[in-house]
């Protein structure tokens, strides 16, 4: 069995979980997610906690339940406190607007850029250099983030473009005559 299911997820105050044969569905303050199941791995409620046991010995089975124990800590984490992506734009003239569900950037091209949000997502822009990316689903606010930062990655020469905020971009030398 996998190390990691075998510690059960706790949830806080104010969160609640629903668990069917198909689905397990958590919901807090922040809203609701659902995480689809199949019969390699049992889950269960006691006392506030929820634990994954393996259905059968397959090798599949055991993945199974860390994985969808990770999934559903991500799940509990998200609709009690959400998750935060920020990003960051370095480079002369480089600048971020939100108008409406859609990122406007300016990222040195001869247009503009406008990035429409999913639902679930909502950006801030605390600086014209800084966006930040706020929602329930990580795995969606990751990819929006990726998506985003995927216009202009950070070059090795200058640094210039879109990077995660904790990002370290390693410049490399220029050449030499």
């Amino acid at each position: 069995m996998s190390r990691i299911a075998k510690y059960p997820v706790e949830l806080p105050k104010g969160v609640e979980a629903t668990i069917r044969p198909e689905a397990i569905t958590v919901k807090g303050p922040l809203g609701s997610l659902t995480q689809a199941l199949n019969g390699d791995v049992i889950v269960n409620e006691d006392g506030g906690k929820l634990s994954f046991i393996v259905a059968n010995d397959s090798r599949q089975a055991k993945a199974m339940s860390g994985t969808l124990r990770a999934l559903v800590a991500n799940m509990v984490t998200g609709v009690s406190q959400g998750f935060e992506r920020r990003l960051n734009l370095v480079g002369v003239g480089y600048r971020a607007q939100i108008q409406g569900t859609q990122v406007k950037l300016q990222l040195g091209f001869s247009h503009d850029i406008s990035h429409a949000l999913p639902v679930g997502v909502k950006a801030e822009c605390p600086t014209q250099t800084e966006v930040v990316l706020k929602g329930v689903d990580k795995q969606v606010v990751g990819q929006v983030a990726a998506e985003i930062r995927a216009y202009r990655p950070p070059e090795p020469y200058k640094g210039k473009g879109v990077r995660y905020a904790n990002e370290r971009v390693v410049i490399k030398e220029t050449k030499k005559k």
